[in-house]
């Protein structure tokens, strides 16, 4: 390959090359920028529910169990583990705490006694609903802010976050 030694044509060159590096600037600063509001956004989606919790001496690992065993009646405790992927010891506790408190039962699996289900009693459910109503109001206002139709795309984008190999998984539970 021979040297283009034309000064216009190198100047030309070297400007495409700055503007590439300035691009590549801006989009890292800009995701960045998403990162840090991902982080804020999270701090005030948990909050309402955070002082919720408070009043019934729990924290936000007893959240995400009513959550899902809201949202999956009947789910089993390995299936809870792997959803949340935590310790066995971790969801003993929160789970033993749940069930004192009457806001889960277990019963014994129709097909095999030893599974144990988990299900939200009338307590759960009232719980579940009340910390899942400031998130959704939360959420239906962002998307408006954004404009009806972002919705699709905050989906998606929200998807990316989660590890390729996971998705599929999580489609399952997020749409049962």
């Amino acid at each position: 390959m021979i040297a283009n030694t034309d000064p216009e044509v190198t100047f030309a060159m070297d400007a495409q090359a700055d503007q590439n590096a300035l691009e590549r600037k801006v989009s890292r600063d800009a995701v960045i920028e998403l990162i840090e509001l991902l982080y804020f956004g999270y701090r005030d989606f948990t909050s309402d529910p955070d002082v919720l919790l408070l009043d019934f001496g729990f924290g936000r690992a007893h959240h995400r169990v009513v959550h899902f065993v809201g949202r999956n009646p009947g789910i089993s405790v390995a299936e809870l583990l792997d959803i949340l992927r935590i310790t066995k010891q971790s969801l003993a506790r929160v789970l033993k705490e749940l069930v004192e408190r009457g806001i889960i039962e277990q019963r014994s699996g129709d097909a095999d006694r030893r599974r144990r289900l988990l299900h939200l009693t009338e307590d759960g459910v009232s719980l579940h609903e009340r910390l899942m109503q400031p998130q959704i109001e939360r959420v239906q206002a962002a998307i408006r802010h954004a404009g009806g139709d972002a919705a699709p795309v905050f989906q998606q984008v929200l998807y990316g976050l989660i590890n390729e190999e996971e998705r599929h998984r999580v489609e399952q539970v997020v749409a049962p």
